[in-house]
């Protein structure tokens, strides 16, 4: 059996591939839709130079389509029906050639595409590349060639053929990125609405979120009920619960070397000594589901019923003002809104007016929230 034959590029191929392959870093290294148009146009030219290059993206009709080409186009919309019937006669093709859509050059004269964006760049022909996600389309990149430029060549279409699953890589890793930073600024945006005080700190016990409650929790703890009424809820982080997230990691650590974690290992709850109703739950999680990075330290504050006779509110119920303190109080109690109005001699818009303010200030939803906050 004779040994395969080695295969070693000329030097023009090496030349050629060197500017590709850096242009393919940056394509994988694109953040935002700004960088990844401008990484495709680098991946572009540097295999197929001279081309007019266009970008489409969101192809839904909930969301407005994105659009980004090399040269001016006209902003009309044009007549896509033709594509579409192409496609469903070729479903998920992934090159299409403008000649495969109107065979006839009568007919693509005479179309929206031709005279809205042909015609305006001077290019007759054009080929797209198109991106799937099931059913979907995803994106569609275009590239128009001159008429002296003619149609691609076996060789270009090659080049294209073996970039394609580059481009659908970035761009899959775009949408994936989009869908972790919407999930991660609504996570923050529930988390900043709970009246319950919540904390998240990195393995460095560094900061990474504190919500609104839980900076006047720390305030609290710091200053007591009395100052931390006029306060602004600037305090820092308690340092013995900074201490006991210490001690949380320390045992991890320890755990972690003789590979016996128990759930133990990853809770410690730490009192107030000068105010012995604040009360902090330590929880040590592992938020990666892969197991690759390390913990973090999620602290939920509280402040317990009973543990002084005369224990003060936490600084954000202080909001209110004295009547939407008696309004709420009543709520609490069970009563309905008219049994409020009738004892507090308000009238029942009135006091539908008190309820919306004390929920809007409370960051509250429904009674058994404001409840359970004022218990």
């Amino acid at each position: 059996m004779m040994p395969p034959k080695l295969y070693f590029p000329t030097a023009r191929e090496k030349e050629f591939a060197e500017p590709v392959a850096k242009a393919l870093l940056s394509l994988h290294a694109a953040l935002d839709v700004e960088t990844l148009w401008k990484a495709i146009q680098r991946v572009i030219n540097a295999s197929i130079p001279d081309s007019v290059i266009g970008l489409t993206l969101q192809h839904n009709p909930v969301l407005p389509m994105i659009a980004k080409w090399t040269r001016p186009i006209g902003d009309s919309f044009f007549n896509a029906k033709p594509l579409h019937d192409y496609l469903r006669a070729h479903p998920r093709s992934r090159f299409v050639r403008i000649s495969e859509v109107f065979p006839e050059q009568r007919v693509l004269r005479k179309s929206d595409f031709y005279r809205n964006y042909m015609v305006l760049s001077e290019c007759p022909y054009a080929i797209g590349l198109l991106f799937w996600r099931g059913r979907l389309l995803m994106a569609v990149i275009v590239i128009m060639r001159s008429a002296e430029q003619g149609e691609l060549t076996e060789r270009e279409l090659g080049l294209l053929r073996s970039l394609y699953p580059q481009f659908q890589t970035a761009l899959r890793r775009l949408r994936s990125l989009e869908h972790e930073h919407a999930a991660r600024m609504a996570f923050e945006e529930f988390l900043g609405r709970l009246p319950l005080p919540t904390i998240l700190l990195q393995w460095n016990l560094k900061t990474v979120y504190l919500n609104k409650a839980a900076r006047e929790f720390c305030e609290l703890w710091k200053e007591g009920p009395e100052k931390a009424r006029i306060m602004k809820g600037i305090a820092t982080i308690p340092p013995e619960i900074l201490d006991r997230c210490r001690v949380l990691k320390k045992r991890w650590e320890h755990s972690f070397r003789e590979q016996e974690l128990h759930a133990t290992d990853r809770h410690e709850v730490v009192r107030s000594k000068k105010w012995p109703q604040l009360r902090a739950t330590v929880d040590l999680r592992q938020l990666d589901s892969t197991g690759v990075a390390r913990p973090q330290f999620f602290v939920e504050c509280e402040e317990l019923n009973g543990a002084r006779e005369k224990a003060a509110p936490l600084p954000h119920l202080t909001r209110l003002t004295r009547r939407e303190q008696q309004v709420a109080r009543l709520a609490c109690e069970g009563q309905s809104n008219q049994e409020i109005a009738d004892q507090l001699a308000l009238s029942l818009a009135m006091v539908k007016r008190h309820l919306h303010a004390i929920f809007r200030k409370l960051e509250v939803n429904s009674r058994s929230r404001l409840m359970a906050l004022m218990r």
